[in-house]
């Protein structure tokens, strides 16, 4: 988009006597005249300031409104050039733009003022820049401004007088804006400093704009990929609950940022190795099969998180198919994951079980998850589901435990991650596991599926976190029921957990 058309302002403001030689001899027709000429220079130099206001708001490319600026700096303040100096991040202090009037033989030539402020502001970097390491940020700061004021000035020579306004943006020095007189007699007069600077604020205004556009433009990026991430982890997680005789399950994940670290898995269990993927497989659409249930939490929240959470996925997946122990699972997934863990400072908290729905027995292993609770309706109680072990990732040599115990009818488990315990209401209070096990007891009492359950949990977060207030953390939760099924065999002798 071409600017509008800027106005020429005179290289002098005429005086009396100037105007009396002109022929009429009368002063007070030469005052009139002078005052009358001063007005038409202010005219124009509004005039320039409204057309640089116009490009302001007209350019999209940065590029072509600085082009500008070195010459409505010029003809604003009635010099003979004007340079726009920007600074870098690393140091380096670049000639962006230079203007020069047509000046004939005169100093003030374009190319020997090119090759004075270029020397001027290579000497600058070299001097900002000697000794720093790569990409280090330069701040540049009153002394390195005072620097070069002085290079360029030397640069220019004695003879050019040299004004020099700084371009601010966000309380940082990102660049200067100079305009300089040649001719013997010229001063930079206060007026004359105003102008430069409000052409300087201007160019503030129009970095500012372009450094939030190219913020902004990254931050679509960003969102188009957050998108795309939540797609693949929504994925991911189970779309549908596994049909399990005698089994009543449901699950929930709310993630805080768009991509989350919790994770919950249902997964067909192998029970004989040699017959491989294939078995697997066949025996994962039976309601007998043997099923693993495990739920997981990365330190942390957002991408890396989820990237974490995806790899843990995976290579769970693959360790099941090995046919061992929850233990053992565990200890495997710990060894492999170690070396990509080691050095991210991030660690992965993972509960594995197994459902065997002939036998209703669940084996299971805790690598420092919050521990499910299990309400057994026999005993109208609740306990932890617990093992010692490590965080995945934080020992390559950690160790792993096994427990059993056995399921009877109504009996319920609520695995969950921490997000339930750590949320806090207005005034900093957390949720915490004792409120967590109140509403799990009231609701195995007064709900009849599991889903009413995981219902019943999740309101009383949000209640107690309040409506207008969103959990800082992921929380998610799986609830399993042990219904009354009459084709179900005879219940071995009840196997108790470690430490019940």
């Amino acid at each position: 988009m071409s600017a509008a058309p800027l106005p020429q302002a005179s290289s002098q403001p005429p005086d009396a006597t100037d105007l009396l030689a002109a022929g009429d001899n009368t002063p007070v027709f030469a005052l009139k005249e002078l005052v009358a000429r001063l007005n038409r220079e202010q005219y124009k130099v509004q005039d320039l300031l409204s057309s640089l206001s116009f490009a302001l708001r007209s350019f999209k490319n940065l590029n072509q409104f600085l082009e500008l600026i070195p010459m409505i700096a010029t003809r604003v303040a009635d010099a003979d050039g004007g340079a726009l100096v920007l600074f870098r991040p690393n140091g380096q202090v670049r000639l962006e733009q230079l203007f020069c009037q047509e000046m004939g033989d005169r100093q003030c030539q374009a190319r020997p003022v090119r090759q004075a402020l270029e020397l001027a502001t290579r000497k600058v970097t070299g001097a900002l820049t000697s000794g720093l390491v790569k990409d280090y940020r330069v701040a540049f700061d009153a002394t390195a401004i005072e620097l070069l004021d002085k290079t360029v000035r030397e640069s220019l020579g004695a003879a050019v007088q040299v004004f020099g306004a700084s371009i601010v943006v966000n309380e940082t020095e990102r660049g200067r804006l100079y305009a300089f007189g040649c001719e013997p007699g010229f001063s930079w007069t206060p007026k004359r400093q105003k102008l430069v600077r409000l052409v300087a604020d201007q160019t503030a205004v129009a970095v500012d704009n372009a450094d939030m556009a190219v913020e902004l433009r990254k931050k679509e990026r960003l969102d188009r990929e957050l998108e795309i991430g939540a797609e693949i982890q929504l994925r991911l997680l189970p779309r549908q609950f596994p049909r399990i005789q005698g089994v009543d399950l449901a699950a929930r994940c709310e993630t805080a940022d768009r991509v989350g670290g919790d994770y919950y898995d249902f997964i067909p269990v192998c029970r004989n190795p040699s017959l491989g993927r294939n078995s697997q497989t066949k025996l994962g659409g039976t309601e007998t099969t043997p099923w693993s249930i495990a739920i997981g939490d990365v330190m942390g929240k957002g991408v890396p998180a989820g990237l974490i959470m995806t790899m843990t996925r995976g290579m769970l997946r693959a360790e099941v198919l090995n046919g061992h122990s929850p233990a053992r699972i565990l200890h495997h997934l710990n060894r492999v994951m170690y070396a990509d863990l080691e050095n991210s400072h991030r660690f992965v908290t993972l509960f594995y079980s197994e459902y065997d729905p002939k036998t209703r027995i669940l084996s299971y292993s805790n690598a420092a998850h919050n521990p499910p609770l299990l309400w057994q309706a026999r005993f109208d109680n609740i306990i932890p589901l617990d093992t010692e072990g490590m965080l995945i990732g934080l020992d390559a040599n950690s160790e792993f435990n096994d427990a059993q115990i056995q399921l009877y009818p109504g009996d319920a488990i609520v695995f969950f991650t921490d997000g339930f315990t750590d949320a806090a209401d207005p005034r900093g209070q957390r949720f915490e596991e004792d409120r967590l096990r109140d509403g799990f007891y009231w609701a195995c009492h007064n709900c009849d599926s599991a889903q009413e359950i995981l219902t019943h949990l999740f309101d009383r977060v949000q209640e107690f976190v309040g409506p207008d207030n969103r959990n800082a953390d992921d929380m998610t939760a799986v609830v399993l029921r042990i219904t009354q099924e009459p084709q179900l065999p005879e219940l071995p002798r009840l196997v108790r957990p470690q430490g019940a």
